[in-house]
């Protein structure tokens, strides 16, 4: 089968040949239908200080396959061949990190670990709900909290930041969004963005009692920590990159509360697949072709993506 494999910081992934794999007892083996792009991959790239995260190379990444069963593995009941399926971005563990991941025409996955794909979601959406959906969907509910009135304020409206957000504005907050790209407002405001700046330093008035960090790139979240009101929470999802430098005297003053958030679990992505059947949550998607993930992830790191970038397998 064709694969996209990663060998080390500073190469970028190559088309190759790949064993196909087989489902070992407990798992299924699926033909991906679609599989979505993360900024991560961008990172395990170009930053050396990704390389943890990746025990044994070379390896397939992507971390975010939507497809259909075709062989179940011994011991396997609760699933049939021809069942569609998603896997929640962080679980089953290591998918494309510490296993081989959703960059191919074929993987395989736990099958405890895996979301049953409603009849009027198409695979592209479900491909994009297991990392954008999912990862969003534990930010603002499970991790945030975020409850009906709150102020919440929204850094970032790529591909998760534009989910956050419409979760967000279901859950009944008050919404904003900072997002330095102008082109992706209208994206932020069709989610039910109230307002939407630059910089989030241009909130300062709004008295925010969340601010969901989607960038992750130091400035957003030390920004982030001065326009929180007293007692507010930062919720930290973006890892633009893997360091900040925040006022600590205003995070003590206020009395604020930091939290990480990743990953997702079966419940979250189950929430986003309801969501996409009930047509309250309709992200905004680029499809490319499966032969071309080296140059969209190009596109990602470049800032030349609208919405989420999904590759569609035939």
């Amino acid at each position: 089968m064709r694969a996209w494999q990663f060998t080390d910081t500073g190469n970028p992934l190559e088309l190759v040949e790949w064993p196909d794999p087989e489902p070992a007892p407990g798992e299924v083996l699926i033909d991906i239908k679609a599989s979505g792009l993360c900024h991560s991959d961008v990172s395990a790239i170009d930053d050396p200080a990704w390389l943890g995260y990746f025990p044994r190379r070379p390896i397939v990444l992507g971390h975010e396959p939507a497809g259909v069963i075709t062989k179940l593995g011994d011991g396997v009941t609760d699933w049939m061949v021809g069942d569609r399926v998603g896997a929640p971005s962080g679980d089953p563990p290591g998918l494309g990190y510490s296993r081989d991941g959703a960059y191919a025409e074929r993987m395989v996955a736990p099958a405890g670990h895996l979301v049953r794909i409603p009849d009027n979601v198409g695979f592209a959406e479900a491909a994009a709900g297991t990392d954008a959906g999912n990862v969003s969907h534990r930010a603002v509910v499970t991790v945030g909290r975020v409850t009906a009135g709150e102020r919440v304020a929204i850094v970032g409206v790529g591909g998760l930041g534009q989910i956050g957000l419409r979760i967000a504005h279901l859950a009944g907050a008050e919404v904003y969004a900072a997002e330095i790209n102008r082109e992706v407002w209208s994206i932020a405001e069709a989610a039910g963005a109230r307002r939407v700046v630059a910089d989030i330093i241009d909130l300062a008035d709004v008295g925010l009692d969340v601010v969901i960090d989607f960038a992750g790139f130091g400035s957003t979240t030390a920004g982030a920590i001065e326009v929180l009101k007293p007692g507010g929470r930062l919720v930290q999802v973006g890892m633009g990159t893997l360091e900040a430098t925040i006022n600590t005297g205003a995070l003590i003053v206020k009395q604020l509360k930091v939290l990480g958030s990743q990953g997702g679990g079966i419940d979250n992505l189950t929430a986003v697949y309801d969501l996409y059947a009930q047509g309250l949550l309709r992200p905004v998607l680029s499809s490319i072709d499966f032969s071309e993930i080296g140059t969209g992830l190009e596109r990602l790191k470049n800032g030349d993506v609208r919405g989420r970038l999904v590759a569609v397998l035939p």
